[in-house]
């Protein structure tokens, strides 16, 4: 029973979230999908509180994996997608796509949800508020792969995801936890940085916790 909650709070979580999202879309449409971005990683919570048997809880990233898709498509959900997609190619269902290596590793294979976490959040909080500094900040950009980049928002996402891994690992009473906390960070912030078309949305969330696999 706790399961089927679980689903039910998951999708009304997200539907609450598109229909908060819409009214910070009157100010700035990229604040709405950083909006989404970032609140989702309360997704992960929900998931920590109710599922317990991998069979549902693999059902909400799989329903965003199709749902992202045909919004991309589509562009049906319109809070979600950017009005130039070449800029962030598949972002958006990558983001979704994400979730369900780290739902088949933490809840499936090391029944450890914690190993998700970090890669989910340093993906939600991590690169969801590079990308608002980014923006919002003059600093001198850089350009790798194609990919161009501020140094504010680097600096943004390997802050962030210090503060995630030193909390998760000082939780789980990790060894050498600082140092451990800043090779994932330097790490994730790298990935955010190469990762072209939307693909950090895919690498730095499954590699982070690939790594966090082998720590915890």
């Amino acid at each position: 029973m706790k399961n089927i909650i679980g689903l039910v709070i998951s999708f009304a979580y997200i539907g609450i979230l598109m229909v908060s999202a819409k009214y910070f879309e009157r100010f700035e449409k990229e604040a709405s999908r950083k909006f989404i971005h970032i609140l989702l990683a309360n997704w992960w919570l929900i998931a920590i509180a109710f599922f317990d048997n991998i069979v549902y809880a693999i059902i909400p990233p799989i329903a965003f994996v199709v749902i992202n898709f045909v919004s991309y498509r589509g562009n049906v959900i319109k809070v979600m997608e950017r009005d130039e997609k070449s800029e962030d190619g598949l972002g958006t269902v990558y983001f979704a796509i994400s979730l369900i290596p780290l739902v088949f590793l933490s809840f499936g294979l090391t029944k450890n949800p914690l190993i998700g976490l970090v890669g989910f959040f340093i993906m939600t909080f991590g690169d969801g508020f590079a990308a608002i500094v980014g923006k919002s900040v003059k600093s001198k950009e850089y350009n790798i792969l194609g990919c161009t980049k501020t140094l504010a928002g680097s600096c943004m996402m390997f802050g962030m995801s210090l503060i995630i891994t030193i909390s998760v690992f000082a939780y789980a009473n990790v060894e050498f936890l600082f140092v451990k906390a800043i090779g994932v960070s330097i790490l994730a912030t790298i990935l955010e940085a190469i990762s072209v078309k939307g693909t950090d949305n895919l690498t730095v969330p499954v590699i982070t916790s690939l790594v966090t696999y082998f720590i915890l």
